[in-house]
């Protein structure tokens, strides 16, 4: 695996990919913008997929739930990289969309994350910059946690945007129908519908700091990840992610043969990553 920071020496994918085969991985400490945007880090069009769950811009209120029964103490997200006036997320959206336009190939997939408070700027960001909408995906958390204000309906569910450069872009139909929980009333295979009913990561999955909390906020489970990893590449494709947390994305797509390229700006999240991708047992 390589590690790299923003002061890495300047690279080609598709020269790496010659060079070092199945062994391309690069993990980079710094700024997503900025490393989005250097040709000399990210080739154009080299990127078959990317999975991005960028901050939401919610931080602020430090709502807290403790002693809770059925999952523990709650904190709601509470980062300095999630607070942004609605101007600074707007103009913040569109760039690191835009950027990541420049790396996607031809007929690349992008997955973006986010909630009914967001959904607004990035569906606009995609559309101002040319990309095709192709889902929206509903992701119902079965074990949602609790409305801490009382005054409003439990938000259960976040939304995946599922969007296209431009046309041929991968879909493996019957791999996602394999990894469709859902059967017929005799026992077939599903076509898998735009509404995911897949818990919160919890468990062993959950990666925790020296406290025993949850590492990070907004770490997305891997069965969310194996859905889309798996049906929109193929094996030895490049999956990027800008925003790469405790590194969900890169531990995925290294258990199911893909290369990767993750960016994390916070090195705590990132030391999680790297020590988290190391131990990736391949199905």
């Amino acid at each position: 695996m390589g590690v790299a920071n923003d002061r890495s020496i300047a690279w080609g994918i598709s020269k790496k990919l010659a060079e070092h085969g199945a062994d391309l991985a690069f993990t980079y400490l710094g700024d997503a913008l900025n490393i989005l945007n250097d040709k000399s880090k990210i080739e154009d069009n080299s990127i078959q997929l990317i999975f991005a769950d960028p901050p939401y811009n919610l931080s602020g209120n430090g709502l807290k739930l403790t002693n809770n029964k059925t999952g523990g103490d709650y904190f709601m997200v509470n980062e300095e990289w999630d607070k942004m006036s609605d101007e600074e997320y707007i103009n913040f959206t569109n760039k690191w969309i835009k950027a990541s336009k420049r790396v996607l190939k031809s007929n690349g997939s992008i997955f973006i994350c986010c909630s009914y408070h967001n959904i607004g700027e990035c569906m606009m960001g995609l559309k101002s910059n040319g990309f095709k909408i192709n889902n929206i995906i509903t992701w119902q958390k079965t074990n949602a946690m609790p409305n801490l204000t009382r005054r409003v309906l439990t938000h259960s569910t976040e939304f995946i945007i599922w969007a296209v450069k431009g046309k041929g872009w991968i879909f493996n139909y019957e791999v996602l129908k394999d990894l469709n929980p859902e059967k017929t009333k005799d026992g077939k295979k599903k076509q898998l519908r735009d509404v995911w009913q897949i818990p919160l990561c919890q468990g062993k999955e959950r990666l925790k700091d020296e406290n025993n909390k949850a590492l990070h906020p907004t770490q997305k489970p891997q069965e969310l990840l194996k859905r889309i990893v798996l049906g929109f590449s193929n094996e030895g494709d490049i999956v990027l992610d800008p925003f790469a947390g405790s590194g969900t994305t890169p531990y995925v797509a290294k258990k199911y043969n893909r290369y990767y390229i993750a960016i994390e700006k916070e090195e705590k999240y990132y030391n999680a990553m790297l020590k988290r991708v190391e131990n990736v047992d391949k199905f």
